[in-house]
């Protein structure tokens, strides 16, 4: 996160000289979720530096930057496509991430902090354009959740990740595709 992203002034973690471990596992998540729909052959021996700053920080910051990264990855890779090093879009579907929790019995999609502070149940999805499951991280905070509510949680995600895909294909100047 940027200094300035949240209530109190964050340092930036390049001047304490080393990364937090939710850094690390935040750069990792967003690394998975990329190369889960990026066609890897394709692309061929290349290196891809995909760099998120959260600029506003409310519950949601790993979420956030993975449906950002796909973004930034699009745009990275038809610059190459563009450029004539890459036969076609080395792109087998888009990905996004949303969160979702569970608060006073009900489950909720895309909490900010003072949601996911309260919440009995924390869960992050990162789900493809069409819908399959990359990853996801659920934990159980105050109470432990059973099947029906995971499938609710599971239900909302989807129909948040449907939205943010459209949302990537706006920015991307690509319509509804």
């Amino acid at each position: 996160m940027l200094p300035r992203s949240t209530q109190t002034r964050t340092e930036r973690e390049a001047a304490r000289g080393r990364q937090s471990g939710r850094t690390q596992e935040i750069q990792r998540l967003i690394g998975r979720s990329l190369r889960a729909v990026t066609d890897l052959v394709a692309l061929g021996e290349r290196q891809l530096r995909i760099d998120c700053d959260v600029l506003q920080a409310d519950g949601g910051t790993r979420t956030a930057a993975v449906t950002g990264s796909y973004v930034a990855l699009h745009k990275a890779l038809s610059t190459l496509v563009a450029a004539g090093q890459v036969a076609a879009l080395p792109l087998k579907d888009s990905v996004a991430a949303v969160s979702c929790g569970i608060i006073a019995g009900g489950a909720v999609l895309d909490l900010d902090y003072s949601e996911d502070s309260q919440a009995l149940t924390d869960a992050n999805f990162v789900l493809t354009g069409r819908g399959a499951i990359v990853e996801i991280q659920a934990t159980a905070e105050g109470a432990p959740f059973d099947e029906a509510m995971f499938a609710e949680m599971l239900r909302l995600a989807r129909l948040g990740i449907r939205d943010l895909t459209r949302r990537q294909w706006q920015a991307l100047g690509l319509g509804n595709s």
